[in-house]
This record gives C-alpha cells, sequence and structure tokens, in this order.
C-alpha cells in the first residue's frame, strides 16, 4: 500500500495566502517555546538555496537563489516552530492594500470581498483564516498594522532596528521593521519572548489618548473605537488628551512620505533603472513619483524628523502609552478605483507615519466591529518597550 506524501500548506490555502512560484517549507530546528506551532513568512525575507518573488516576478527573474537564511526564521525554527510555507506580498512591499497585479489578492477572512492589507497580506490572511498558528510580516509604512486591523488579528511593528533585517528585501530601510500576527494576544507575546530573548517587560505608566489621531476617523468608526477604548481604559486607567503632532499629522504624513521615497529611491532605484521592471499600474504610478524625490526637501526633512522623534520621546517618556485608531476604518473594497484607493492610502497612513517617524513600537488589537468587520486600535510606547506593550497584549480582556 502506497502511503500518501503529506498535504502541503499548498493543499489547504484556500484563500490565496502562500506563494506557488516560490513554496519552500522547513521543519523545526530545535525544540522550545514554539514547539508544535507553525508560522507563513513573507517573500520577502530569504531562505538560503531558494528564491524571494518579492512580489514582483521581474525581481524573481533577475535575483538568484539566497545565499542566506533570515535570522528571523533561523530563531523561529530554532524555537521548535515549523515553517509550512512563503506567504504573498503586495509588490516591492509598496503598498497598504495587498492588491498584487501579478500574483492576485489573499482572501480576507475576517470582511470577504474587501482587502487584506497590505504589503504582508498573505501572513494577515493565513493567521486570519487559521492556516498557519502565526506569521511573519515587514512593515515601513504600515504593512503588519494595517493588515492586523482590517483582519481582525493581532500584530506588531517593533522598535525600529531591534530586530535584524539582514537576508531580507529592503523597501526603505530608514523604516523597515520586521512584524508579525496572531490570532490571541499571548502567542503574539511568546513569538516576541524568542525574537527579543527577553521576557523583561516595563510597568505601564499613564495612558493617553491622541486627539489628532482620533479626529481622523471614520464616523462610522467612532462608536466602535469608543467601545475599544473603554475596555483599554479598564486595563491602563483613564486616559489623558494629547495632541500627538504639533502641526497636523498631514504634515506628519508629507514629512514621512518624503523620507520614505527617498529610502526607496536609494535602495532600489539603479535596479528599476537598469531593469525596466514590469509593475502594477499603481506601483509603477508611485515608482514615477518616487524617482522625482527633490534632495532639497530629503535634506530639509531630516531635522525635522529629530524634532518629531523628539516630541514622541517626551510625550512617552515614564513608560506611558499612547492610544490611537490604527487606520481610519474597516478594510475598504477589493478593486476601488485608483483615486479612491490613493485617498484610502493618505488617510492611513496619517495614522501609521507616527511609529514610523519615531522609530516606535506599535501593536494592533483587534478589539472593535463595525457593522461585523473589525476596526482595530493600536497602542505606541517608547523605543525598546516592545515587550510591554506584548505584556498588555497578552493580558488585556
Amino acid at each position: 500500500m502506497t502511503i500518501p506524501p503529506p498535504m502541503s500548506i499548498l493543499d489547504r490555502d484556500t484563500l490565496g495566502a502562500f506563494c506557488r512560484h516560490t513554496h519552500v517549507a522547513l521543519d523545526a530546528t530545535g525544540s522550545g517555546p514554539l514547539d508544535g506551532l507553525t508560522f507563513g513568512l513573507k517573500d520577502l525575507f530569504d531562505i538560503a538555496g531558494h528564491h524571494t518573488g518579492f512580489g514582483s516576478p521581474d525581481w524573481l527573474r533577475t535575483h538568484a537563489p539566497a545565499s542566506h537564511t533570515s535570522p528571523i526564521a533561523v530563531a523561529l525554527l530554532a524555537a521548535g516552530a515549523t515553517m509550512v510555507g512563503k506567504t504573498h506580498t503586495e509588490e516591492m512591499a509598496f503598498s497598504l492594500t495587498g492588491e498584487n497585479a501579478h500574483y492576485g489578492t489573499p482572501i480576507n477572512p475576517a470582511a470577504p470581498g474587501r482587502v487584506p492589507g497590505g504589503s504582508s497580506s498573505g501572513s494577515a490572511a493565513a493567521v486570519a483564516g487559521a492556516l498557519v498558528d502565526f506569521a511573519i510580516g515587514s512593515d515601513t509604512g504600515g504593512s503588519v498594522r494595517a493588515p492586523a486591523s482590517f483582519c481582525g488579528i493581532y500584530g506588531i511593528r517593533p522598535t525600529h532596528g531591534r530586530l535584524s533585517l539582514d537576508a531580507a528585501c529592503p523597501l526603505a530601510p530608514s523604516f523597515d521593521t520586521v512584524g508579525w500576527f496572531a490570532r490571541d494576544g499571548a502567542l503574539l507575546a511568546r513569538v516576541g519572548r524568542v525574537l527579543f530573548g527577553s521576557s523583561t517587560a516595563a510597568t505601564p505608566g499613564r495612558l493617553l489618548v491622541g486627539t489628532d489621531a482620533v479626529a481622523l476617523l471614520d464616523d462610522g468608526a467612532r462608536e466602535a473605537f469608543a467601545q475599544s477604548a473603554a475596555r483599554v481604559q479598564a486595563t491602563l486607567g483613564a486616559a489623558t488628551p494629547v495632541q500627538v503632532s504639533d502641526t497636523t499629522l498631514r504634515d506628519w504624513f508629507e514629512l514621512f512620505r518624503t523620507l520614505q521615497h527617498a529610502d526607496i529611491w536609494e535602495a532600489h532605484g539603479a535596479w528599476v533603472t537598469r531593469e525596466q521592471p514590469t509593475f502594477g499600474p499603481q506601483i509603477a504610478t508611485r515608482f514615477a513619483i518616487v524617482a522625482q524625490t527633490p534632495a532639497a526637501e530629503v535634506e530639509a526633512a531630516q531635522p525635522a524628523r529629530a524634532a518629531i522623534r523628539a516630541r514622541l520621546d517626551a510625550m512617552l517618556a515614564n513608560n506611558a502609552v499612547l492610544l490611537i485608531p490604527t487606520v481610519p476604518d474597516v478594510a475598504p473594497p477589493l478593486a476601488l478605483p485608483p483615486a479612491e484607493t490613493l485617498s484610502v492610502r493618505e488617510r492611513a497612513l496619517q495614522l501609521l507615519c507616527i511609529a514610523g517617524l519615531g522609530g516606535l513600537p506599535q501593536v494592533n488589537l483587534p478589539l472593535g466591529r463595525r457593522d461585523g468587520m473589525p476596526v482595530g486600535v493600536s497602542l505606541l510606547a517608547a523605543r525598546g518597550n516592545d515587550e510591554m506593550l506584548l505584556e498588555i497584549a497578552a493580558t488585556l480582556r
């Protein structure tokens, strides 16, 4: 009697979350706190001897198999977890909707017919749809936090620079971070203890709520945010209102965009110029803009970023925790016209740019619902206070 081979994640993936063109699965290499758990790895992290697709057929075509394995994957495998496959990413990781023009869009299990969020779309869909226990993504402008909110799961963007991005494709290095998703806060924290190598968490200080951030909510999402905020305050105490920006969050977004575009062109301009890749329509438009970022604007933006970082450092001193909406509303419908997609992106980035400019850790908590769809709220803390946020996520009820 012939024994059939074990079923691959590709046989079970009805969500389009996993890559067929760069598939690789790896058994655990050790034993530890993640024994018996499965994870997906966003297809911008390298596995030695295998291609990394980065959401782009032209990237796949023009790059050799990886020579090294991401330290993130190495640590998870050594802790007992099994990698079942590579998860889809938006093209060049440069999107918040997750709609890849070449490989399709993973289904959002929490809101079918709506985007899963990008660029870590496959990782978010795989976790929300219970295909894996947890999944690794990356977050530059919101690519873990937005999908976590849209798909109704936990997700973290760590302190910038705290975890290694060796053997990973960059987007904008001064903003790029590793990130991960889970369906419960306890597992989110357990993965964090493995990757950070630490379980020591500070005691939370006062809770702040960003009034200018709350003002960006869609009217229909305000009740969901209020209910979520009440749950957070039941654990952390009454919130003190603060204005996050000293000007407007739109100003902060414009600054973020200038700096991000400069980073992207420095990382990929030579490749784009040499290879002339065939991007999807929206990514092509973005790269055309990126290529024209004025050097004078980039130079002027650097001291402004330093001032924003100093403001946030002071605001979050003494282990303060900042509560804001993760994004302004529920996941938008699939295949919106480009102008509407741009509007969704720019409104969301006014909230998401805060942690990026400050280099701060941020956790999405899937506490709210609007019309049956998820509406996430976020907690931010000072750089290095990642474990404190994870502990809050693990204990919040």
